[in-house]
């Protein structure tokens, strides 16, 4: 031991004074020259140094020590404001409070600036050359700045509050650790700005609360068979702009929560075989934008999406089997089709069995409501028939029992035809009209062949229509008169057509087979022709008249009864 005092470097323990830091670069110099008159001082041509020199290099330690400040040195109001610096060293702010600005653009930096805890008014670093930012809990009155720079780490900003945005528009950033941004529980007044920032790496924004937009414009986030853009839980209180942004890697967003947009205009997602975007639980109260050649490569999962509009373009909807809509809510359709023949070929998309399921319904009520309240009355109910159509599909398939599938497949073909089961209900009356009509022609062949009779067995014991049984030339003993009597029928003549021209016959009512058919079709009304007419099955034709008389009154209830089920709803699925 020499009695002297130990050797302390001025970066270790407490600081005395700026001499401390002597001698000085020549960039050290003219900056602590001029730094307290509040100028913006460039070293060199104040762009980002490629060589380390003197007039250059700065030391991280004299750096903080001017940031700071003491009792023997003060920074001008307007704080450190460097360009083009090449910083040695570690710039160390941890749990520091600056009531000042730091503005270090343009800077190349061997160490990762640390900042954890630190209390700021803004921080700037555009156009630097970063290993990366250590700003974790971060307090900034203003902004976080690193607009066009280069950062070849990790910016930690996970917990920091933000006065105002994080702006890194212009960024380029690559993580080999895989995360290039975590800035998950970050809460700012402003927004997240990365417009035509090119980040090699993921982004983790779960759980940030904002005042404005999370822009990516025209930027590109790649991170291939991971999530490259982790959104859960995020709460903004403007867009989600993505316009024109090429994202490889999962864009998820669990639960967010966006007062404006999310606007996928011209944008390309993809994550093939997996999820391309995903909206699970989210809540969009503006519009959701997917048009002008976006593109979705990879399944699109808007399940219980909550949407105020959508604004889509049929050739950016995801293939098949990579769209999933179920329980997703929506208000509107402010652009692409609102027809049911390309809103179901959208629905149709989907493919409930490639996530272990058989059917969901409720995709196509909530296609069919939106249709419906835009005054698309006609497309919602097709949208419904579908609907009806798939469900009852799905229901026949879960069926084990063969017989019960078979059963269930001729009701449900009988309810398709008759009413689109209950959807349209008035199609049943045409069914009737049909039927009626077929009936008219047949019942007046019948008439024509004398294969109708009268529906009165007095009338059929009568001689008037017994001897129109026989032609003129025979003859039938009669008991109940004990005469023999000759027949009536002239030559060709049947046996209806003489029993009408006699004048007996002239009371008895007359034969309609309109009224006929509309008789035997409908049960509820009685034009009393089938109760004084029936068909004769002894006569040519008589037996089909006689079995198409059952088979339409069959028809009737059925279609009947199939109108008021239908009007009522009783026939649709719950």
């Amino acid at each position: 031991m020499n009695g002297n005092p130990p050797f302390i470097p001025p970066h270790v323990g407490v600081l005395s004074s700026l001499d401390s830091f002597r001698p000085f670069t020549g960039a050290e110099a003219k900056v602590v020259a001029y730094l307290s008159s509040g100028n913006f001082d460039r070293l060199g041509d104040g762009l980002l140094p490629e060589l380390e020199d003197d007039t250059r290099n700065m030391r991280a330690e004299l750096l903080r020590f001017l940031i700071l400040g003491d009792n023997s040195y003060r920074s001008h109001e307007k704080g450190v404001r460097v360009s083009g610096a090449w910083i040695t060293g570690i710039l160390d702010l941890e749990g520091c409070r600056i009531p000042r600005d730091i503005g270090l653009k343009d800077c190349r930096f061997e160490a990762s600036p640390v900042l954890q805890s630190a209390i700021i008014d803004n921080l700037f670093l555009d156009g630097s050359h970063l290993p990366g930012l250590q700003a974790d809990r971060l307090e900034a009155r203003g902004c976080i700045s690193v607009r066009g720079a280069i950062v070849t780490g990790e910016i930690r900003i996970s917990g920091a509050r933000i006065g105002g945005s994080f702006e890194a528009d212009g960024v380029s950033i690559a993580s080999p650790e895989g995360i290039a941004i975590e800035a998950s529980g970050l809460e700012a007044r402003g927004g997240i700005l990365m417009r035509g920032a090119d980040i090699k790496g993921g982004l983790n924004l779960s759980g940030v609360r904002l005042g404005g937009d999370v822009n990516a414009v025209g930027g590109q986030i790649t991170r291939p068979g991971e999530i490259a853009l982790n959104g859960d839980g995020i709460v903004a209180g403007g867009d989600l702009a993505l316009r024109g942004a090429k994202i490889m890697g999962e864009t998820r967003l669990l639960g967010a929560r966006f007062v404006g947009d999310i606007d996928c205009t011209g944008a390309a997602l993809s994550q093939p075989g997996g999820h391309a975007l995903r909206l699970n639980r989210a809540t969009v109260e503006g519009a959701f934008f997917l048009r002008q050649g976006a593109a979705i490569n990879g399944t699109l999962d808007l399940t219980a999406t909550t949407i105020g509009a959508i604004d889509d373009a049929q050739e950016s909807w995801p293939k098949t089997g990579d769209l999933l809509l179920n329980r997703c809510q929506y208000g509107a359709f402010i652009g692409g089709p609102v027809d049911a023949v390309n809103r179901l070929d959208w629905l149709s998309r989907q493919s409930p069995d490639r996530w272990r399921a058989d059917f969901w319904p409720q995709p196509y009520e909530q296609l069919a409501m939106v249709l419906g309240a835009m005054g698309h009355d006609e497309d919602a109910r097709a949208v419904l028939i579908e609907k009806e159509r798939l469900q009852r599909r799905a229901r026949r398939a879960r069926a084990r029992n063969p017989a019960l599938r078979i059963a269930l497949a001729i009701t449900d073909g009988i309810l398709a035809i008759t009413v689109r089961y209950g959807r349209q209900p008035l199609l049943a009356l045409i069914w009737l009209v049909m039927f009626w009509a077929i009936g008219a022609v047949v019942f007046d062949i019948a008439e024509g062949q004398g294969a109708v009779k009268p529906n009165s067995p007095v009338v059929l014991r009568s001689t008037e229509w017994t001897m129109c049984g026989l032609d003129q030339s025979s003859n039938r003993y009669m008991p109940s008169s004990s005469q023999v009597l000759a027949g009536r029928a002239m030559a060709g003549e049947n046996q209806l057509t003489c029993f009408l021209r006699q004048p007996e016959a002239s009371s008895y009512p007359e034969f309609n087979a309109p009224m006929y058919s509309l008789d035997v079709l409908l049960p509820v009304l009685s034009i009393e022709q089938k109760e004084f007419w029936r068909p004769d099955p002894t006569k040519p034709k008589g037996a089909f008249t006689l079995n198409y008389f059952f088979f339409q009154s069959i028809v009737g209830w059925a279609l009947s009864l199939l109108a008021v089920a239908g009007f009522s709803g009783l026939v649709k699925s719950k």
